[in-house]
């Protein structure tokens, strides 16, 4: 792993300072084509790690900037491997890792403002660091500690949501809201290629185009919705379905932080002027298991893993790094420890949290209590008695 020094850029929520530019710089190549066979998408920046340039979608980034996106992208994932590492040691009841999917989540999260406010489903933990939400939070809820841990308004980002396709209704409504207060700021909605099959989903959009919502639908597409690939959920490319509903929709390379970072950003800019809701299709993958209670060797062969291992996110962004001289050895080390401090730290925080009451599940059901739950808790404490009593196989 790599990581970089805090001391040379803060982890609070912040713009990227990413700046549109008209025409190509210097030592930037034309834009990516794709080629037979392969998708039609917004890159800027290739699995070869090497620079291109959209005639729609540019940004002319620092080298302090790009250092910060290698950062982002190298911490969550740090957090993301400590998190299934913490569930397979039994600290954790679930979690759902979002290994590969970085670049996507923190060109997004980096594109926001600190005004916007965010919709997240339960996978977006690199947009909740954008957010500043201290991770450990994040694992208090997956070990049954907390219902979320973090108060959505102090971050503009809101507790995770379990249902599928729920959160992009709320959005849609918050969105359809801060309109009608005169408000600048926009919102940003996540969700799967699985959800995009989900009413909810498709009721936003509804709802966000009949009244010119400033919202961004940020799909993260990473081709498997649990054991179910993509053509099994859609005839046509996702992003395609927005013009149904009349308005725009884009698919990028979700892992190219750049792409999806200037993308965003247009998008939340185009929110922001009056003229309604995008949809973004982030194409990427899922390179582990849909949460740590799947088997994905079910159902998916190596080498379509292999295949886009070749396009991991932070491998192409670090050789971008190293071929312009924007960051040199002791950068990477650095970071290196760097990710390992916060190793550390998730691990000693979450070994420190209580072990959950068993009981727990059934409190807060109703505000009053309910027969039926109470009937519940009761089989449950007699099956939980059996085990001391030897009777349960």
């Amino acid at each position: 792993m790599t990581v970089e020094s805090t001391a040379a850029r803060k982890t609070t929520r912040r713009s990227s300072g990413a700046k549109r530019t008209a025409g190509a710089s210097a030592g930037v190549k034309k834009t990516a084509e794709a080629g037979p066979g392969e998708p039609e998408l917004i890159q800027l920046l290739t699995p070869e790690g090497e620079r291109v340039q959209h005639p729609d979608y540019d940004i002319d980034l620092s080298a302090g900037e790009l250092r910060g996106l290698y950062r982002d992208m190298v911490l969550t994932r740090r957090f993301d491997a400590e998190a299934t590492a913490l569930q397979r040691q039994g600290e954790l009841g679930l979690w759902a890792s979002l290994l590969g999917q970085e670049a996507a989540q923190i060109g997004s999260g980096r594109a926001l403002r600190d005004d916007d406010y965010v919709f997240p489903t339960y996978r977006e933990h690199g947009v909740a660091w954008c957010r500043g939400v201290d991770p450990t939070n994040l694992l208090g809820m997956f070990r049954g500690v907390n219902n979320g841990g973090w108060d959505p308004n102090s971050n503009n980002f809101h507790l995770y949501t379990i249902v599928l396709g729920a959160q992009t209704l709320h959005a849609t409504g918050y969105a359809m809201g801060i309109a009608k207060d005169g408000a600048d700021s926009a919102v940003i909605a996540y969700f799967g290629d699985g959800a995009s099959s989900q009413g909810d989903v498709n009721e936003s959009f509804v709802f966000s185009a009949v009244y010119n919502a400033p919202v961004v639908f940020f799909c993260q597409n990473n081709q498997w919705a649990i054991s179910e690939p993509i053509e099994k959920q859609t005839r046509v490319p996702l992003y395609q379905r927005a013009r149904g509903f009349g308005f725009p929709g884009v698919r990028v390379d979700g892992n190219d932080v750049l792409a999806c970072l200037a993308v965003t950003r247009t998008a939340l800019e185009r929110a922001r002027r009056g003229e309604g809701p995008t949809l973004i299709e982030a194409y990427t993958y899922r390179m582990a298991a849909h949460t740590t209670s799947d088997d994905p060797t079910r159902y998916r062969r190596d080498a379509e893993r292999e295949a886009w291992e070749a396009k991991d996110p932070i491998l192409r962004l670090k050789a971008y790094l190293e071929n312009e001289g924007h960051a040199d050895a002791a950068f990477f080390e650095e970071l290196e420890a760097e990710s390992e401090t916060l190793g550390k730290h998730v691990r000693e925080v979450v070994r420190a949290m209580p072990v959950p009451e068993h009981t727990a599940m059934f409190d807060n059901v109703y505000a009053d209590g309910h027969a039926l739950v109470d009937e519940e808790r009761a089989q449950f404490l007699a099956y939980q008695a059996s085990f001391a009593d030897g009777e349960a196989e």
